[in-house]
């Protein structure tokens, strides 16, 4: 009697974890999504941009990834040699709050724990947090190089981050320059606009007296912070407001400061707000910051990183800027100019980490020139030579292919200027602001940082880095 054939059953519920679980071992027990030394395939790469290792990933990084993934596997169905490059970012602040909430549950403050305990337990959440990431990854069936996986820190990224940095950075397209930013006082650090949360709170709107220094009068200035009085520069009215008309040009006595700013006309302002005039800090608002630009104005910074006023502030020095405000609005008004206190609602932004309200802030930071490096990239793509890894400069000669220009170009010789003191412009377009030039500026570095990278970082032929 013959055998008869066996049939498989296909269960009436799909069970991922017996399904997925095996193929997947399978898959990176065969090195399936290994790149490998081979010129005779295109090769085709991607970095994965790295998730913070703050806690897990979300619905974001799953639609992210899978995107990346179906690129990745198409390209190996083309036959290219493909590498996606997983790996993780310390997202260093975000980290370290992470932690300090942990801390703050077990009734442990990070400054009692010490700096080196400290460092351990942040080390120690990377490892839980950064092997939980990578795990959801598999599970999401993401075909990453797994054995070329990366941490922001470790010594290869760190050294090439440096070599890139300075290499801009004498090419010009790296700067420095002051510019108001949001500061968080707590965490100590500059958050993009996307980082701030802003909430709707019930504040005041404070109307000051700022009499003129001929004694003729006064002039009346409306602001939500009284606390930055401290650093005004000057007063600004509406070029078109005939009620100011003829004091453009006139100067005031800042209150409880005692020195003399100018009254100037400025379109910014708005003749409906207040009493039409307002106090102008550039310092401390990124409005009154530019408004600075155009008139030249000096900026006085009346506070410190952490929300404490400085010693520009006078009598106010040592006070948080809470408690500052309290005690200027109590001084305006012994001193008879602080003509009225209005209700009024705005906006108000927090820091999106800790909650702390931001603080506009007068700092110097560093910027990339855009325009130049888009404009190579745009050329690329235009030209068919995307994820070749062109640099300015670099564009294939007739006749030749695009990896033989890949070569490193000389930075251009320019003079070292000097930094100016006066808010710098920073607007689309403008020139780009004098910095503090190293003195080999446009010439060969003295000692080059890359001969201390490994080879597995560095490619000279491409420009561009890599790792595993």
């Amino acid at each position: 009697m013959s055998e008869q054939p066996r049939t498989a059953t296909l269960e009436k519920t799909y069970d991922p974890k017996v399904v997925e679980d095996k193929w997947y071992s399978y898959w990176e027990e065969n090195g399936c999504f290994a790149a490998c030394t081979d010129r005779e395939r295109p090769p085709f790469s991607m970095v994965i941009p790295p998730p913070n290792v703050t806690g897990s990933l979300h619905m974001g990084h799953a639609l992210n990834n899978t995107l990346q993934d179906i690129l990745a596997r198409y390209r190996r169905l083309k036959g290219d040699n493909v590498l996606w490059m997983p790996g993780t970012d310390h997202a260093g602040i975000a980290t370290q709050n992470v932690v300090e909430r942990q801390l703050h549950e077990e009734g442990i403050d990070r400054h009692q724990l010490g700096r080196e305990k400290f460092i351990e337990r942040v080390w120690q959440w990377r490892r839980e947090s950064g092997r939980t990431i990578l795990n959801q990854l598999r599970r999401l069936g993401a075909s990453c190089d797994w054995s070329r996986e990366r941490f922001t820190m470790d010594e290869g990224l760190s050294r090439a981050v440096r070599e890139v940095f300075v290499t801009l950075y004498e090419e010009g397209l790296i700067y420095q320059g002051d510019y108001i930013t949001n500061w968080c006082p707590r965490c100590h650090t500059a958050l993009s606009d996307l980082e701030v949360e802003y909430e709707e709170h019930q504040g005041s709107l404070w109307e000051l007296e700022y009499p003129l220094a001929d004694g003729s009068g006064g002039i009346v200035v409306a602001t939500t912070r009284p606390e930055t009085m401290l650093g005004d520069t000057a007063v600004a009215v509406n070029p078109e407001d005939e009620r100011y008309r003829e004091l453009v040009g006139k100067e005031v006595i800042l209150p409880l400061m005692e020195r003399p700013i100018p009254i100037i006309a400025d379109h910014y302002v708005d003749m409906e707000f207040g009493s039409g005039a307002v106090k102008i800090t550039p310092a401390h608002d990124p409005n009154d910051f530019e408004v600075a630009q155009r008139h030249q104005l000096p900026a006085v910074k009346v506070m410190d990183e952490g929300g404490v006023m400085s010693e520009n502030a006078g009598r106010y020095r040592g006070l948080t800027r809470e408690e500052c405000r309290r005690r200027v609005v109590a001084d305006l008004e012994k001193e008879g100019r602080l003509r009225r206190i209005l209700p009024h609602g705005h906006s108000v932004g927090h820091c999106y980490r800790c909650r702390t309200v931001i603080e506009p802030y007068l700092s110097n930071q560093w910027f990339v020139r855009i325009k130049p490096l888009a404009e190579a990239a745009m050329a690329a793509v235009r030209d068919g030579r995307g994820g070749t890894g062109s640099r300015p400069g670099t564009a294939a000669p007739a006749g030749k292919s695009p990896s033989a220009a890949r070569t490193r170009t000389a930075a251009p010789t320019a003079a070292a200027p000097t930094l100016s003191r006066k808010p710098t412009s920073l607007t689309p377009g403008s020139p780009r602001p004098s910095g503090p030039f190293p003195p080999w500026a446009g010439r060969k570095r003295p000692r080059s940082w890359r001969s201390s990278i490994p080879p597995r970082c560095w490619s000279p032929a491409s420009t561009s880095f890599s790792s595993g």
